[in-house]
This record gives structure tokens, C-alpha cells and sequence, in this order.
């Protein structure tokens, strides 16, 4: 659990088709791999969530996760790395919400606040919208507040909408 957010970077991780890597849960497991040996230093991480599609559609559920790490990389170099690592995986982007053997979010750079398109924007402008973020980043980061609203994980979970299922993932 990690307390200090000045300059915790936090990526989210989801996937719900299986990749060369096997399950989405093992895809998870090997992209964060991945991220190590790419010099990235994961420093925290949620367990796994079990997650219902947003928006609700009948594709299958998503196995998500929050990693806090540490890159000396600014947030476009990050970002265009999490990019390649979801290539690497088989990672088409056709349209917006499909299906994905990974998806690889840069949720946050510490306390930057990057707005000018088209990329990077940090942080991630849906994030407060997501169960499938703020319960893992919760996890990770009990702490963190919104580097331009300035509120805490816990007031941004207690204004999700109630549709949204985010539940902790067992085997």
C-alpha cells in the first residue's frame, strides 16, 4: 500500500480475450512482466477485479488491475511504451469499448496534469468514471487524490454510478 502520490505513476490493466499469453488474467501477469523488463519498476499493484463491460454490452467480462511503478520516462514515452507492449500482445484498435487481449492505461504521472491533444492526457480523463480503476487504484493507493479536482479515491467511488460491477477476482 502505498501513501505518497506526488510521484506515484499508476497504469491500469485490463484485458477479456485471451493473447499468446494465455487467459486475460495471465495477460495481465505477463504485461506486467513485460513492463519490468522494459525497465519499468512495479512498486505496487492490486489484486484482480472481475469487471462487467463498460458501457454494458454482451462481449465478455474484463479481468482488471492498478499498478503503481516508477520509470524515469515522461508520460508520452510511457505512454508509447504501454502502446507497444499492447501491439506486442495482438492488440487491434478497431472501435472505442471493443473486446482486448490488453489494455494498457497511463492513468496518472504523479501530480501532472497534462490537457493539450492529442496525447498523452493525464490523468486519464475517465478515470473517475470507472469502478474497474478506482477500486484497484483504492488497493494500490489508499491515499491518492485527483491531481486537478484534488478528491480523494474514496469520494470518486461514491459517485459511480450504480450500474457498474466491480468485483474482486477469485480462482
Amino acid at each position: 500500500m502505498l501513501t505518497d502520490d506526488r510521484d506515484l505513476i499508476l497504469i491500469g490493466l485490463g484485458a477479456n480475450l485471451p493473447s499468446a499469453a494465455g487467459t486475460p488474467r495471465q495477460s495481465l501477469e505477463a504485461a506486467l512482466a513485460r513492463l519490468e523488463q522494459e525497465g519499468v519498476v512495479i512498486v505496487g499493484r492490486s489484486r484482480f477485479w472481475r469487471t462487467r463491460p463498460v458501457p454494458i454490452s454482451d462481449q465478455p467480462w474484463f479481468v482488471n488491475a492498478v499498478a503503481a511503478v516508477g520509470s524515469p520516462l515522461p508520460a508520452a514515452e510511457l505512454l508509447d511504451l504501454l502502446h507497444r507492449i499492447e501491439a506486442d500482445f495482438g492488440r487491434i484498435r478497431s472501435v472505442p469499448n471493443a473486446a482486448r487481449v490488453l489494455d494498457l492505461d497511463l492513468l496518472s504521472h504523479g501530480r501532472q496534469v497534462l490537457n493539450v491533444p492529442p496525447r498523452p492526457l493525464v490523468p486519464h480523463p475517465r478515470l473517475c468514471e470507472r469502478a474497474f480503476v478506482l477500486y484497484p487504484l483504492r488497493e494500490v493507493a489508499p491515499q491518492w487524490r485527483h491531481p486537478v479536482s484534488g478528491e480523494s479515491v474514496a469520494a470518486l467511488i461514491g459517485r459511480l454510478p450504480g450500474d457498474q460491477v466491480c468485483e474482486p477476482d477469485v480462482l
